[in-house]
């Protein structure tokens, strides 16, 4: 028998972008498998199950429908006009969007601290923990979104809303997976830092109900564009907070009616991709080292 010949490739591990792309797709067997473990750890043990993907999301919008549209009698409409839109329908669009939105950056962000243990065993590329958990945090806002629209086809045909099927129904696609690269960016930014520095974990809880109230989840942009002091400020608003555009699209899609802009809209996906491609870089970094630090 002749002599075996054996290749030796040596690369180096400070390559500042390395995320084993097309490992992580012969890896997706194991991501379905972690999508379905975390679904079913989220809702194991309890009496109701999945149902409380629909019961926190309705109660959530209860409340808001009362506290801030009751009470406070703020604007439900992102453009002036006597437009006749069901409470109901009008917070849910936010809570949907922003309920995904928080539970993926929670879940994302303690991607090292919460599976340490089966990181520092197994090797696999540490890419597909973050994927599953965006993926596995989609089911039940997949559940959201299907009440939503049930709901949303009842009021459209019996004509009693000012809502109406339109083509911007084609943009929830684009809008959902912006929220999901968003959060997830955010997430990996988030994990990086807090392997090293644990405390800042705490404040991810604390910065996130300030980004809700900052985002028009429980009122409509014409709160802002009313006032004549504020009125101006909505371009830099719209521009600064990624997720007002993402709202506000959402809700233009469902509605058919709403605000729109497209310099806002680009520039909202041009942070969402600089968030994201800042998380990939880090998540890079980190993952080769984090067992020493964590």
């Amino acid at each position: 028998m002749g002599k075996q010949k054996f290749k030796t490739s040596i690369t180096s591990r400070h390559k500042l972008f390395d995320l084993h792309l097309k490992e992580t797709f012969k890896y997706r067997d194991l991501i379905w498998l972690f999508v379905k473990r975390d679904f079913t750890a989220l809702y194991k043990q309890t009496i109701l199950g999945p149902l409380w993907a629909l019961i926190q999301p309705i109660l959530t919008t209860f409340v808001f429908g009362f506290v801030f549209g009751t009470l406070a009698g703020l604007a439900t409409g992102d453009i002036p006009g006597d437009f006749n839109v069901p409470s109901f329908l009008f917070y849910m669009t936010g809570t949907m969007l922003f309920t995904y939105f928080s539970s993926n950056v929670h879940k994302v962000s303690k991607i090292f601290i919460d599976n340490r243990a089966t990181m520092g065993k197994v090797y696999y590329p540490r890419l597909v923990q973050p994927i599953a958990a965006s993926l596995s945090n989609l089911i039940p806002f997949i559940i959201n979104f299907v009440l939503f629209m049930v709901v949303w086809l009842i009021f459209l045909l019996t004509g009693t809303t000012s809502m109406q099927a339109s083509w911007w129904l084609l943009l929830i696609p684009a809008v959902v997976i912006e929220l999901m690269i968003l959060s997830m960016g955010l997430g990996l930014i988030i994990s990086a830092v807090t392997t090293k520095y644990r405390d800042l974990q705490m404040l991810v809880g604390f910065g996130l109900q300030l980004w809700q109230y900052a985002s028009p989840v429980a009122y409509g942009l014409c709160l802002i564009t009313a006032s004549e002091k504020w009125g101006h400020l909505l371009m830099l608003y719209t521009c600064v907070n990624p997720l007002t555009p993402i709202i506000t699209t959402f809700r233009l899609s469902v509605f058919g009616f709403g605000y729109f802009d497209w310099i806002p809209y680009v520039v909202s996906w041009g942070i969402t991709l600089f968030v994201f491609f800042v998380g990939l870089m880090l998540f890079s970094k980190t993952e080769k080292n984090f067992m020493d630090t964590i």
